[in-house]
């Protein structure tokens, strides 16, 4: 497989959330735990920019993370793009530790961070070793191609399918969350038969893949999936009609459950280490 065709992110730690992590102060938490641990005492951005509407966002997320070792919890909302350059917005990421992407609509992160001195501040952070942690849209957002929308629930229609360039924190991948609870296995399986160089991932609630460098592994209390169309030997998305059903032929699914890991380049599943 050509180096460039490989998922990979590049320095720092990512971690990709399904939605509906455990956040009951006092509760187990796991993922939470996962994000605490890798800011390792230092402070933290909660980012709300997936949500129309973010009021209660930061008071829950303050009270799950009260008791966690964050140092600082403080948060990072955008009305407009054009805040996007103001420089207490700016503020609000120096000397950050990691960032927290909240759920809500990935094209409003796009929208407002894309190719603005948020997303280089961003970047920077990622790429001085830094944490960068998405949930629900915020997860979908972390990859270089991102899904919009799709019909869950149902066999997958060629046509019904919207993507769009995400942050690119992560290359060569495609993230969709909720995945059992809403259906969402045959909208993944159509992103991906669009470019087969891609890898599929697919993020139970309450789950998350930590990804750092070349391999992730799986914690939280469901499944992540890995679709691989790499060696499909049919695909009718290039010659069907909008409104076809999907075909592919010889496509390799991986279902990874907690302490599972995945070998991004070379597409390997490995088991939980046995204690």
């Amino acid at each position: 497989m050509a180096e460039e065709a490989r998922p990979v992110s590049k320095t720092g730690t990512l971690i990709a959330i399904g939605g509906h992590e455990e956040r009951e102060p006092g509760g187990e938490r796991e993922i939470l735990r996962e994000v605490a641990k890798h800011v390792r005492g230092g402070k933290l951005v909660l980012a709300t920019v997936a949500s129309h509407q973010p009021e209660g966002y930061f008071d829950e997320y303050q009270k799950a993370f009260r008791d966690l070792g964050v140092g600082d919890l403080v948060e990072l909302y955008l009305e407009d793009r054009c805040e996007a350059e103001a420089s207490d917005k700016l503020a609000v990421l120096d000397d950050a530790a990691g960032i927290f992407f909240s759920g809500g609509d990935q094209l409003r992160i796009t929208s407002q961070v894309g190719d603005t001195p948020i997303e280089q501040k961003v970047r920077a952070i990622f790429e001085h070793g830094g944490l960068i942690a998405g949930t629900s849209a915020g997860a979908s957002a972390l990859s270089e191609t991102m899904l919009v929308k799709g019909t869950s629930a149902e066999t997958h229609r060629i046509g019904d399918l919207h993507m769009a360039p995400g942050l690119g924190l992560l290359r060569n991948v495609i993230i969709d969350q909720h995945f059992a609870e809403r259906g969402r296995f045959g909208r993944l399986l159509g992103a991906v038969a669009h470019n087969p160089r891609v890898l599929g991932i697919g993020v139970d609630e309450n789950t998350a893949a930590v990804i750092s460098g070349e391999e992730f592994t799986v914690i939280g209390s469901g499944a992540v999936y890995v679709v691989d169309c790499q060696h499909v030997s049919h695909s009718n998305i290039a010659e069907a009609s909008p409104e076809n059903v999907l075909s592919l032929h010889d496509v390799r699914i991986h279902v990874l459950g907690t302490g599972d890991r995945f070998d991004l380049a070379e597409r390997r599943p490995r088991a939980a280490d046995k204690h």
